[in-house]
């Protein structure tokens, strides 16, 4: 009885409940700043032979202080396409800023939290590049960004807008669109401020920012990959080396569109030629182990060419062990004994023994190795020449027989 009717009750609320959402005024420093995010709207793209329409996605960033404006058209929000637009970004402004806030879309932020959130690799990897600090905009708290909510706003109606009645057959021609309109857009001029995004821009932000590295970011995936026992590791279907000590540890991979570059804490530890054929081995020499380098060294060229140091009845039996082989390498195990067998029995030895091995056509290590512990070598050879004897006998017929 003493208190309000409902609708005095709803006016005097309201009046309180304004006090309770307080928005706190954020003050841009020059060149600090660049907010990111997609539009809501998206465009659509025919193509001209099916007829078929794909919506291409509207790409937004702004800068904290001039509210200097970019925007382009990419097919997607993936990986490739957002890494891509920030890229061509910074390219347009041909500055850095100190601090990039985008929101938690999955293609920069793997986890979202409130206090550490888990950056994408190749995304932290591309802000390392350009130096600069990603902070992304907490979740659901869209006044953290609220510099491109507007922006966002601005360009669905002073771009998209104006575009809405136009027909594009290629993201290029899109973009092309795109670009034209926000000249347009920048050099507006502000309501409450003099002069315009444009000019704002070359005088508050420009000169407060980074310039870019000589050379832009080129796009990388990452991934995590065990060490086999063969220290090799497998990247998309291909096995690349790295030092045989790290067998069995989990490295970091860093994939270009032409190089594999594999990392443990931080240090690279080893970088290949990107590979297209699966299944095959991209190995280097200094990642092996002391024992398998020796072995690899080991060409057919190079085994005759040191029997021959040992005499050329020796290299005659290992060109012919090598030949006889359904492939070379089969016979390199053979090979390589019978050079350990010149240590134990000395050069001349080894060439008699391989004589008397290639009269017997006797092509093998064991072979060698049996006339050399039997001393076999050191007898006389049999002589080559010496006729056949002719028996003669009533039972053996001759060759008159025949006819």
């Amino acid at each position: 009885p003493d208190g309000f009717q409902y609708t005095q009750f709803c006016a005097h609320y309201h009046r309180y409940a304004k006090r309770l959402d307080l928005s706190m005024r954020q003050v841009h420093r020059a060149g600090e700043k660049l907010f990111i995010d997609y539009a809501g709207q998206t465009v659509a793209i025919v193509d001209r032979q099916s007829g078929v329409c794909q919506m291409a996605q509207i790409f937004v960033a702004v800068l904290g202080a001039s509210n200097y404006t970019y925007a382009e058209a990419t097919w997607t929000q993936a990986l490739p396409d957002w890494i891509g637009s920030h890229v061509r970004t910074f390219s347009h402004l041909q500055a850095l800023p100190e601090i990039i806030v985008p929101d938690n879309l999955k293609s920069g932020v793997t986890s979202a939290h409130r206090y550490e959130p888990i950056l994408n690799a190749t995304y932290e990897d591309m802000a390392a590049h350009y130096g600069v600090e990603i902070l992304p905009a907490r979740v659901r708290k869209p006044k953290d960004k609220a510099k491109v909510e507007g922006t966002v706003l601005l360009v669905e109606r002073w771009v998209l807008a104006r575009l809405r009645h136009q027909t594009f057959f290629s993201l290029a021609e899109l973009n092309a669109a795109i670009a034209t309109l926000l000249v347009h857009l920048n050099a507006r001029a502000f309501k409450k401020l003099p002069g315009c995004r444009r000019t704002a821009f070359e005088t508050i932000d420009k000169p407060a920012m980074k310039p870019l590295p000589t050379t832009p970011y080129v796009y990388a995936e990452w991934k995590i990959a065990r060490v086999h026992i063969d220290y090799h590791v497998e990247v998309s279907g291909h096995y690349y080396s790295v030092p045989y000590a790290l067998v069995g540890i989990p490295l970091d991979v860093r994939l270009t569109a032409h190089t594999v570059e594999i990392l443990h804490r931080g240090q690279r530890v080893a970088s290949h030629i990107r590979s297209p054929h699966k299944g095959r081995h991209t190995t280097e020499t200094a990642h092996m182990p002391a024992s398998h380098q020796a072995y690899a060294e080991w060409t057919p060229q190079r085994l005759v060419a040191w029997a021959q140091t040992a005499g050329g009845a020796v290299a005659e039996v290992v060109a012919t062990i090598l030949a006889t082989r359904a492939h070379p390498q089969q016979g390199f195990r053979s090979c390589l004994g019978i050079m350990r067998l010149e240590k134990t029995y000395g050069v001349e030895r080894l060439q008699a023994a391989a004589k008397r091995a290639l009269i017997l056509k006797a092509f093998s290590y064991r072979s060698l190795e049996s006339i050399l512990r039997h001393g076999l070598d050191r007898t006389p050879l049999p002589a080559d020449d010496t006729p056949a004897q002719v028996i003669d006998h009533d039972n053996v017929r001759g060759s008159d027989y025949f006819h």
